[in-house]
């Protein structure tokens, strides 16, 4: 029988990134064979995955990746079962070097049959749930290129990528803070510019149906209704609608008795708050015309105005 020694369980280890006990287990198997004992373990991987194929993989790590001149990144999520698993150091390390690998290819499938030190990214992951235990695979995918590429990863659950339409001095500035917003709010599209009509009002029916069904019931029950929104973004303001707005404003100054000559004072934010209050979709889904996170008096657009720039893309990744 083959002499196992510390440099050979550490060498394996290095390779497969297993434990020291399941390393020496896989080279006593193999008698020693160093080729053997990795198959071994990739065997196991391969049947503990089989087991385990129909789990939640909703934990793990997100990750991202930014090129030296900063005009490509990647964001990806290695998925596992548990908490524990995902904040293990060793399962990050290798997110990183997933998502190193990653801003090479175009898309997850591609990404998944490249090479990985003599096997592909998919024999990996399949070889580390022997290892770890539990369901590894890649979640979200996601590569970004433009003038500038900034990130933001936020306890690595979410992770974020913006471009800008030129490099500039604070780039790395605007594009964490703008990433940080995709991250904290989600988005769909840039602005409520890009939204189909007929999206918007699909979506429109969509939540008056809840609403009405909600105040079916409270109403049952006695309590207050919720009002039935008209609009949910700012295309569908015309003019006339915004115009409606203001004499809608003037008539209830007249009837609270407030004296005209301080109208125009208040008119401008009644009417703003009207814009606020039917341009929901907007805020949900339109990048540049949400509220900025770090500044809620300001739009996301307003924000970027300041850098003499354009946001030009966006990507987002998150687990569960």
């Amino acid at each position: 029988m083959a002499t196992i020694t510390a440099a050979d369980v550490n060498k394996l280890r290095q390779t497969t990134g297993a434990g020291m006990m399941d390393c020496k287990k896989a080279l006593v198997e193999a008698e020693g064979d160093f080729d053997k004992a990795i198959q071994n373990l990739r065997e196991k991987g391969q049947k503990v995955a089989a087991n385990r194929s129909d789990r939640e993989s909703s934990e793990g790590a997100a990750v991202s990746f930014v090129n030296a001149d900063k005009t490509k990144g990647a964001i990806i999520t290695l998925n596992c079962e548990t908490d524990f698993v995902g904040k293990n150091e060793a399962f990050v390390t290798l997110a990183k070097e997933l998502v190193e690998r990653a801003i090479n290819f175009s898309s997850k499938e591609e990404f998944l049959a490249s090479d990985f030190n003599g096997i592909t990214v998919a024999e990996k992951l399949i070889e580390q749930t022997g290892v770890i235990g539990e369901k590894i695979e890649i979640g979200g995918f996601e590569i970004l290129e433009g003038a500038f590429i900034g990130s933001y990863v936020h306890v690595n659950k979410i992770a974020a990528l913006t471009a800008i339409s030129a490099p500039i001095a604070n780039g790395d500035v605007l594009t964490k803070d703008i990433s940080m917003q995709v991250a904290s709010m989600g988005a769909d599209t840039l602005s409520y510019k890009d939204f189909d009509p007929a999206f918007v009002e699909s979506e429109l029916a969509a939540r008056i149906a809840v609403i009405e069904k909600d105040n079916e019931e409270a109403k049952r029950l006695g309590k207050t209704l919720k009002n039935v929104p008209k609009y949910i973004s700012y295309s569908q303001l015309t003019e006339e609608v915004i115009k409606q707005a203001e004499e809608d404003a003037k008539a209830e100054l007249k009837a609270e008795g407030k004296p005209e000559q301080i109208w125009d004072k208040i008119i401008p934010g009644k009417v703003q708050r009207f814009i606020s209050d039917n341009t929901t979709l907007d805020q949900e889904k339109a990048l540049l015309d949400q509220n900025f996170i770090k500044d809620d008096s300001k739009k996301v657009s307003d924000y970027v105005k300041g850098f003499n720039v354009e946001i030009t893309g966006f990507k987002r990744v998150t687990l569960g």
